[in-house]
């Protein structure tokens, strides 16, 4: 994954479930939705059966006060593994535009990896990358626990920017016939439709060089009623702040770090990948060693956004 380290992001490495799999058994809702319906989930899991999905990478927080928990997370780490041996996923590097559609309403975003050295949850944080809300501490533990050892990382994170003309993602949409079509199909229990295509290096380029002139500090000050984009303002919202407060852990140093052998490079560091439908797994520089490395990049369920219908959450698009 390269690090563009003045924009607190990395252009990934995802994967994507292979050719024949059933879309709409693979995504599945956030784990955070539904936390007092169990009778959604017992639905999902009768669609999904046996078939290959992320409700089998995840830990729905409905049953977070399960006795069961120790299980249920070697169960999703045994998952990982089994769906990398068996060539589920396959992997594919580069930005993924995406566009989400439900109650006639359509979300647009692209699928990036956040740098975790740029990102700060605490209230007051002037971090590039900060939450708008505060994060539920006493969330974070089981969280972390299934990050230990895993093989694929799940956050679903909705990452605000402000981009009042427009230059990061509309030129995407605009061009999306030009652009590599990965997925299109109807996410379940009427959580809407789902769509990604693949960035190519040309459009990668104009992506980062848009980004950039967001945090460009010479640039004109934005309309009023926008609030500054420098640097560039990227939020985590809502409950997505647990999945990415989850990297760090509630003392502020990244989960990951207790790990992280002394004298490796920045490239190193994971990010925390948005992502629908694939994982990123994490790459270790060449000299660098470490047991059990987390592979933290990133596989979600991305089925969908807070939108009107109430159905679904959101995966990591920047928006």
């Amino acid at each position: 994954m390269k690090i563009i380290s003045d924009l607190g992001i990395q252009i990934p490495q995802v994967y994507l479930p292979k050719k024949g799999t059933d879309l709409t058994k693979w995504a599945v809702i956030a784990c955070d939705q539904f936390t007092s319906q169990p009778e959604y989930w017992n639905e999902v899991e009768k669609i999904v059966g046996d078939s290959p999905s992320t409700l089998n990478l995840t830990f729905p927080e409905v049953y977070l006060e399960k006795p069961d928990g120790e299980e249920r997370i070697g169960k999703i780490q045994a998952s990982m593994r089994k769906y990398m041996q068996e060539g589920v996923l396959q992997p594919h590097d580069g930005f993924v535009y995406v566009e989400r559609s439900v109650a006639g309403k359509t979300r647009k975003g692209i699928v990036v990896c956040l740098d975790l050295e740029a990102y700060d949850y605490n209230k007051g944080s002037s971090s590039l990358i900060r939450a708008t809300e505060g994060t539920i501490v006493d969330r974070l533990p089981p969280r972390m626990k299934i990050r230990e050892g895993a093989l694929l990382e799940l956050p679903h994170i909705l990452v605000l920017i402000d981009d009042p003309n427009c230059t990061v993602i509309e030129p995407l949409g605009v061009a999306k016939s030009e652009l590599e079509k990965l997925y299109d199909f109807d996410l379940m229990l009427e959580s809407g439709h789902l769509t990604g295509y693949a960035v190519n290096r040309e459009f990668e380029t104009q992506v980062v060089g848009a980004l950039r002139g967001l945090a460009d500090t010479s640039a004109p000050a934005p309309p009023a009623g926008f609030a500054s984009p420098r640097p560039v303002p990227a939020s985590p919202p809502d409950n997505p702040t647990r999945s990415h407060a989850g990297f760090r852990g509630p003392a502020g140093p990244p989960a990951w770090s207790a790990r992280q052998p002394r004298g490796c490079p920045g490239r190193l560091r994971p990010g925390a990948c948005a992502g629908g439908l694939r994982g990123c797994r994490y790459q270790e520089p060449q000299g660098c060693s470490a047991s059990e490395p987390p592979n933290i990049g990133a596989e979600s369920r991305l089925t969908s956004g807070p939108m009107s219908s109430g159905k679904g959450d959101a995966t990591c698009w920047i928006m």
